[in-house]
């Protein structure tokens, strides 16, 4: 095996620069990546590591830096995603059941109902009003009892370890829980969706929520100015509470303003929009809702079943979805030691890398979604992973679920839809996008100019600008589609 030594400005760089460049890739090509390394103004005080493979032998056709523990980000996704799909299966579902204590005289329901959530991260409002026409269609008209929300399926632990507390009120970083209710096909579990609205110069803007809820409050003390004025405009959460308080101005003739803003207490939400979708159904419910455990002698009244794995993957890893990450981090945990939590989760995470022949002890892993800095994984891993899952008699659903480069629709293209627009023709990048403050990566599979198919991970840490970092990685790419 051929070995170089490597001279490097600006940069930390750890052990060989690449390894049998002279017959696997071409040198014009190599030289272009030591140069971008070396001398990229927007790498000068950060760390790049990066890894190349050919994806039918696995031969390492190029690193830097390939051994150096790095912040993955949301590259952390290809590791949940392929340990769901494992240990999970495609067909995986899951459901939310509705349940009762009591016993039904004319029309009247004695007793409570439960609303048992088993971690459905792709629960909607439709689902709801579904299983709201079941319960009037059995002959319920009215109930006495309390709506219980039960999302002891998962244990009550709601953010991820190292979650920014600046973080909890956004759609990707709302609390992890068994029963979680989405707005949209989005799938941002737990959050409603603010609109806001120009009115008349001078008066408060219209607001609305969806679903149209009581259980967040809205305080409007925000003003509609003139075309001159700027458009400052700011929702936000109260901690601990689900006051949400608009402030700021809104020019008369601006388009609407939409935010997807995460509840306090997301079964608490979904157990609220249940009991407003079975009032709307021609149910009356004369209790409360609180949450609870349902007891082992309740009767199942009507069962929702989820899309498949297969389909949640897609949305999870096109649109980098965190909370659906976590989720399937404590569902797996769940699925192998009956414990739904992180710890367990990543127990299971950690069994799977092994499978794969990955050294777990020198890797840092705290969540599922990349959310956490403290996550580090090296760039070789990344493509030895990658390179080890095309063998997986579920692969083609791991592929067909990563972003497209360059796709132009958000639907196939993801996080990656925007850029790259301009490969060469012949050229394919399917990869999986990673943000942090001062983070970005690229990690995926490679159809070159000429037809090889590769696989590649790209590392960038210390950034400056993160939007520089990914312009970078869109160059390196290049470089590499031109093999």
């Amino acid at each position: 095996m051929f070995m170089m030594p490597i001279l490097v400005v600006g940069l930390v760089c750890i052990g060989p620069h690449h390894y049998g460049i002279a017959e696997n890739m071409q040198n014009s090509v190599i030289q272009q990546l030591d140069s971008i390394v070396q001398q990229s103004p927007i790498l000068d005080g950060a760390i790049a590591g990066i890894s190349i493979r050919d994806a039918n032998s696995g031969t390492h056709l190029y690193n830097h830096n390939g051994n150096v523990r790095l912040q993955p980000a949301s590259n952390l996704k290809l590791v949940t995603a392929m340990t769901a799909l494992s240990v999970l299966g495609v067909d995986y579902t899951f459901q939310t059941e509705v349940l009762t204590d009591g016993v039904l005289k004319d029309g009247l329901l004695l007793g409570n109902v439960y609303l048992r959530g088993k971690g459905d991260p792709t629960l909607l409002l439709e689902d709801l009003e579904q299983l709201s026409k079941k319960l009037r269609e059995s002959g319920i008209t009215a109930i006495k009892g309390d709506v219980i929300a039960d999302d002891t399926w998962f244990d009550d632990v709601r953010y991820s370890i190292d979650l920014p507390w600046s973080d909890e009120e956004t759609y990707y970083g709302g609390q992890v829980s068994a029963l979680n209710l989405s707005p949209d096909r989005d799938y941002d579990a737990g959050t409603v969706i603010v609109e806001v609205r120009p009115s008349k110069i001078g008066q408060s803007p219209r607001v609305s929520t969806y679903p149209n809820t009581d259980y967040v409050r809205i305080v409007n003390k925000a003003k509609t100015v003139d075309e001159k004025g700027v458009k400052d405009l700011t929702i936000t959460r109260e901690h601990g509470q689900n006051l949400i308080l608009i402030e700021g101005t809104i020019p008369v003739h601006s388009t609407l303003q939409k935010d997807w803003v995460a509840t306090w207490d997301p079964s608490g939400y979904t157990a609220q929009v249940f009991k407003e979708t079975l009032h709307s159904s021609g149910i009356k419910v004369l209790g409360k809702v609180r949450s609870g455990i349902t007891p082992d002698n309740a009767k199942e009244i009507a069962i929702d079943t989820s899309i498949p794995l297969a389909e949640i993957v897609m949305t999870f890893m096109k649109q980098s979805n965190n909370g659906i990450g976590e989720v399937l981090v404590k569902e797996v945990g769940k699925k192998v030691h009956n414990e739904g939590s992180w710890d367990s989760g990543l127990q299971v995470v950690n069994i799977e890398l092994k499978r794969l022949g990955i050294n777990t002890d020198n890797l840092i892993i705290r969540d599922g979604s990349g959310i956490s800095h403290v996550n580090s994984m090296k760039a070789n891993d990344f493509t030895s992973i990658l390179f080890s899952l095309q063998r997986e008699k579920w692969f083609s659903t791991y592929y067909d679920s990563l972003p497209i480069a360059g796709s132009g629709e958000r639907i196939i293209g993801g996080t990656l839809f925007h850029r790259m627009h301009n490969l060469p023709d012949g050229v394919e990048v399917r990869a999986k996008t990673g943000t942090l403050s001062t983070v970005s990566t690229l990690s995926g599979y490679i159809t070159t100019k000429s037809g090889k198919k590769l696989i590649f991970s790209i590392m960038l840490n210390h950034l400056l600008d993160e939007g520089k970092g990914k312009e970078l990685e869109d160059e390196i790419v290049h470089i590499i589609a031109n093999q």
